[in-house]
């Protein structure tokens, strides 16, 4: 555990993950670190990495170029269930910074 010095002298303990988090914050990585987790979060839901060329992620949307028209076109029709598959990891991921306003959650898959 980090202590902190609060308002009149006062020392507050704070948990490593709260000074991780302050740290990721106040030296601005964690829109690069939450982009990170959305493409790991891509792989694990879609099981198409191997197929992945590229991932691209901006205003909520996710873009995703695969190298496999049969493998684009069976996700094409699961693109709903496969979003909130992803959610559901970065919701349930310690890691990802849920108030970040740059990067938040995937609002849209586009599939290339």
């Amino acid at each position: 555990m980090e202590i902190i010095e609060s308002g009149l002298g006062r020392k507050k303990a704070l948990d490593m993950s709260q000074v991780i988090e302050m740290y990721i914050k106040s030296m601005n990585l964690s829109a690069g670190l939450n982009t990170r987790r959305i493409f790991e979060a891509w792989d694990q839901a879609s099981g198409a990495a191997r197929y992945t060329i590229r991932r691209y992620f901006r205003d909520g949307k996710l873009y995703v170029t695969l190298n496999s028209s049969m493998v684009r076109n069976q996700l094409s029709f699961q693109k709903e269930p496969l979003m909130a598959a992803v959610n559901q990891i970065l919701e349930n991921d310690e890691l990802f910074i849920k108030d970040d306003p740059k990067v938040r959650f995937v609002e849209e898959i586009i599939l290339k």
